[in-house]
């Protein structure tokens, strides 16, 4: 099994001995080391989650929940003991509060469906202008299908959520959801949870906080936030694909019809009629992504071992630095600038397109994203067609952001 890393203050961070934990991290690409700044896409994994997921397909594997043999028991108190960690982590009121889906957007697809059920015409739905697709396209069809109003909360020209702008959303008392990033997938912007959700409340709404980004940088505590769904994806937190959570109020879930019918979310069964499993088993419909969410267990594990105030202290300070030294690089302009940002920065530079950036990026082994980000309202609003977007893990060390600053300026001067 692989080392553990030592929990030290937030300002003594082991970069070096959390770098020997990415195997992938060793390796060059077009003969340059790889320098790796796509991690709001998907992190990359320790030995603790490969290693995880190799011992129990080759030592405990077998499906769970309906087996009485010594192997499917042992899978299921593996599979099941996830969901404690889950609610630890998230420091939910209850493990029944914790569902597990494929990833973020199934998990706000089954709010819209199972909690939209409950809503009607003339409700409303209010999201934000810098949401991802996952927490857009799921409410404009329950807007089409259920006659819900969808409103648009606006953001400042920095990047903030314009919240004198939501509260007049709010004003009128039809607002059933208000569904926002906590930490925005392009801009980086942190939005004010606590501050939204008293304000949802206030209205008689209840809030949903899209934590896909938000939850690998900072500690998340839902009852602090005073969320009524929190949802976040295994594949950003340095865990496998195919595994995301919903944790929701158990009062909603239990109100909330199933997602999906099948297998496991069901008490009982006949032609004529079924009845459902109680919470949170009655929103996973068959098997389940058995290896992937024991995975998952051991990625937050690993991160915690670090301390989540470490990896915070450690990505503010990248971020500052990223800021500082791209601000050197001529005819670049970083997109936004939020009163609290994550580790994630968008950029545009004069008269070279993004799609160019990265792909000259990759040349020389630096991995950036560049596109739309799933979040095209977002660019319009921005009066763009595409950022480059650089985004930090907990791996990322100050040479990288080196390695990047000084890799745009020989592009920006191969274009001027």
């Amino acid at each position: 099994m692989s080392a553990t890393v030592e929990k030290r203050p937030a300002h003594q961070l082991d970069s070096a001995a959390i770098r020997q934990q990415f195997p992938i991290l060793s390796q060059q690409v077009h003969d340059r080391p790889l320098v790796f700044l796509d991690s709001a896409a998907s992190a990359q994994k320790p030995n603790a989650v490969i290693d995880c997921m190799a011992d129990t397909m080759r030592t405990q594997y077998a499906n769970i929940h309906r087996g009485l043999h010594w192997m499917s028991e042992r899978t299921t108190e593996a599979y099941e003991g996830v969901r404690d960690v889950v609610a630890a982590f998230l420091n939910a009121p209850s493990r029944e509060e914790i569902v597990f889906t494929r990833n973020s957007t199934e998990a706000i697809n089954l709010v819209a469906h199972s909690f939209g059920a409950l809503l009607k015409p003339g409700q409303a739905v209010v999201i934000s202008e810098m949401e991802h697709h996952a927490n857009l396209v799921p409410w404009q069809m329950l807007r089409d299908r259920a006659g819900i109003e969808l409103r648009i909360a606006p953001i400042t020209d920095e990047g903030d959520l314009d919240l004198d702008a939501l509260r007049d959303l709010l004003a009128d008392g039809q607002v059933a959801l208000v569904a926002v990033t906590h930490m925005s997938n392009v801009l980086g912007s942190v939005t004010p949870a606590r501050q939204i959700a008293d304000m949802a409340h206030e209205a008689g709404a209840q809030v949903l906080f899209d934590g896909s980004q938000f939850v690998v940088h900072r500690k998340t505590d839902v009852q602090a936030l005073g969320a009524d769904f929190y949802t976040f994806t295994g594949h950003k937190l340095y865990g496998p694909t195919g595994i995301g959570v919903l944790w929701a109020r158990k009062a909603l879930l239990d109100a909330m019809p199933p997602f999906m019918g099948g297998g496991d979310m069901i008490s009982t069964v006949t032609f004529e009629r079924s009845t459902w499993a109680h919470v949170p088993h009655k929103f996973e419909a068959g098997t389940p992504a058995i290896i992937e969410t024991i995975a998952l267990g051991a990625a937050i594990a690993w991160i915690e071992q670090i301390g989540m105030e470490a990896v915070a202290a450690h990505e503010a300070e990248l971020t500052t630095y990223a800021l500082n030294r791209l601000a050197d690089v001529p005819g670049l302009r970083v997109v936004g600038a939020p009163h609290d940002r994550g580790g994630v920065i968008s950029f545009v530079m004069d008269d070279v397109h993004p799609h160019d950036i990265a792909t000259l990026l990759d040349r020389n082994g630096i991995a950036v994203r560049a596109g739309h980000h799933c979040a095209e309202p977002l660019m319009r609003r921005l009066g763009l067609t595409a950022t480059a977007r650089a985004s930090f893990g907990v791996y990322t060390i100050p040479s990288e952001i080196d390695a990047l600053a000084e890799t745009l300026v020989r592009i920006r001067n191969f274009f001027v």
